[in-house]
C-alpha cells in the first residue's frame, strides 16, 4: 500500500498535546492524533461541527459560516439531535439486516455480469462503484438510471483541488436535482427513506422543510456510495497485497465481520481528519485551546496508535482490539455505519469466493491513488482471473 497514514502522524503522536499546523484553507489548526484524545474530544460539546468536516483542506473555504439548513454534518446540539433522531430509525441495525438478502442479490448479479464479460476489468467501475450506488439509490428512492449523473457530480465535489466555480456549478445542479426528487416524494410517497422521512416528520408534528430534506438527501447520496466504493476497491488491493490474510478469509467466510472492522481501521478512508471549531477553552493534553481556534481529529492516525493497537501497521483480520474510529466518534459518528458493514461483509464473503484466482492485472507500482479527494482510494484497480476450465464435449 502507499504510505497510509502520513508518516508525520507518528511524530505527532509522540508529542504530549496537539500539533499546530497551517492548513490549505489559510488558517492555523491543532491536529489531535492519539486514539484516546480523538475519542475524548469528538464527544466534547465545546467543539462545533459548523464548519464542514474537511473544509480545512479546501483553499478559501468559509470556515466560520453558519450551518446549512438541515445539514446533519454541520449542525450542533438540539438541531443536530432532531435531525439524527429523525434518521436513526432508517439506519437501525434491524433495518440494515433486513436489507442483507437484497444487497447479497445485487452483489451476485453484478458478479455474474463481471464474470460473463471476462477479465481484465477495472474493479472500481465494474464492481466497487455499482454496488453501493445500487444500494443507496434503492434506499433513497433515486432512479438508478440517474447514477452516472450524481456519480460525476459527486466526484467533483469530493475533490480538494478542483475549480471552485465548477464546484459551485455542480453543487447547484445536484441541489436542483434533489429538490425535484423531494418534491416528487412529497407529492407521491413510496417505500423509500425520503418518503418515510417526510411522513415521520408530519406524524411527529415537526415536518422537515424542503431545504432540510434536500440537504439530507445530498449528504446520504454522496456519502452512501463514495466511502463504501473506495473501501471495496482499496480493501481488495490490501488483501491482494496480504495473500495469507486473503486465504484466511476465503477459508472462513465467518471471518468477514472481523475482516471488515480490521480493514476499516487499517485503511481509514476518510482522509484529512474531522474539522472542529472550539467554542470554549478546551484542555488537550499539555495544552489548552482557546475559543475561536480550530482542531483536526486525525482518524487515520488514531487508528494506527501503537498504545492501542499492537503492530498497527500490520493487517491482521483476526485482530482483537478496541473499536476503531474510522466512522468517527461521539454525536456525529457516521449514521450509516451499519449499512456500510452489511455491504462490506457481503462483498468480502462473495467476491473472493466467486473469483478465487482474482489478482492484479498490472504491477502494484502502477496503481494510482486518490490523494486529492476527501475519501482515500484508488482511481482504478485493474484485475483479472483465470477462466474456469470447460469440459470437452
Amino acid at each position: 500500500m502507499s504510505v497510509r497514514p502520513a508518516q508525520q502522524y507518528a511524530d505527532y503522536r509522540r508529542t504530549d498535546g496537539p500539533t499546530k499546523v497551517s492548513t490549505p484553507a489559510g488558517v492555523d489548526a491543532y491536529v489531535v492524533s492519539r486514539y484516546d484524545d480523538v475519542r475524548t474530544l469528538l464527544r466534547d460539546s465545546r467543539l462545533s461541527s459548523r464548519s464542514a468536516p474537511s473544509d480545512h483542506v479546501v483553499p478559501g473555504a468559509a470556515l466560520d459560516r453558519e450551518a446549512d439548513s438541515g445539514s446533519i454534518l454541520h449542525a450542533d446540539g438540539a438541531a443536530h439531535r432532531r435531525l439524527r433522531r429523525m434518521l436513526a430509525t432508517e439506519f437501525a441495525v434491524k433495518r440494515m439486516e433486513a436489507m442483507r438478502p437484497r444487497i447479497a442479490a445485487m452483489i451476485e448479479t453484478q458478479l455474474d455480469s463481471m464474470l460473463a464479460a471476462g477479465g481484465p476489468v477495472d474493479l472500481v467501475q465494474a464492481f466497487a462503484l455499482p454496488i453501493p450506488s445500487l444500494v443507496i439509490c434503492e434506499l433513497l428512492g433515486v432512479p438508478y438510471a440517474d447514477r452516472d449523473e450524481f456519480q460525476e457530480r459527486s466526484a467533483v465535489l469530493v475533490r480538494v483541488d478542483g475549480d471552485r466555480d465548477e464546484m459551485m456549478r455542480v453543487s447547484d445542479e445536484l441541489n436542483q436535482y434533489m429538490v425535484g426528487l423531494v418534491l416528487a416524494k412529497q407529492a407521491e410517497r413510496s417505500d423509500d427513506l425520503l418518503s418515510r422521512l417526510i411522513t415521520r416528520g408530519e406524524e411527529l408534528g415537526e415536518p422537515l422543510s424542503l431545504p432540510e430534506l434536500v440537504s439530507i438527501g445530498i449528504t446520504l447520496l454522496i456519502a452512501g456510495h463514495e466511502t463504501t466504493a473506495n473501501m471495496i476497491a482499496l480493501s481488495t488491493l490490501a488483501l491482494l497485497r496480504n495473500p495469507s490474510e486473503l486465504d484466511a478469509l476465503r477459508a472462513d467466510p465467518g471471518l468477514a465481520p472481523a475482516a471488515v472492522e480490521e480493514l476499516l481501521r487499517y485503511l481509514s478512508v476518510v482522509q484529512f481528519g474531522l474539522f472542529r471549531h472550539v467554542t470554549d477553552d478546551l484542555p488537550v493534553g499539555a495544552a489548552t485551546l482557546e475559543a475561536g481556534e480550530f482542531l483536526i481529529a486525525a482518524l487515520s492516525s488514531a487508528n494506527r496508535d501503537s498504545r492501542v493497537f499492537e503492530d498497527p501497521d500490520r493487517l491482521e483480520l483476526r485482530r482483537q482490539a478496541p473499536a476503531h474510529v474510522a466512522f468517527g466518534f461521539g454525536p456525529h459518528q457516521c449514521l450509516g455505519q451499519q449499512l456500510a458493514r452489511v455491504e462490506l461483509q457481503e462483498v468480502f464473503t462473495r467476491l473472493y469466493a466467486r473469483i478465487p484466482t482474482l489478482r492484479l492485472a498490472v504491477p502494484f507500482e502502477e496503481i494510482d491513488y486518490r490523494n486529492n479527494t476527501l475519501v482515500y482510494g484508488v482511481t482504478a484497480l485493474p484485475v483479472t482471473w483465470d477462466e474456469p476450465l470447460r469440459s470437452a464435449i
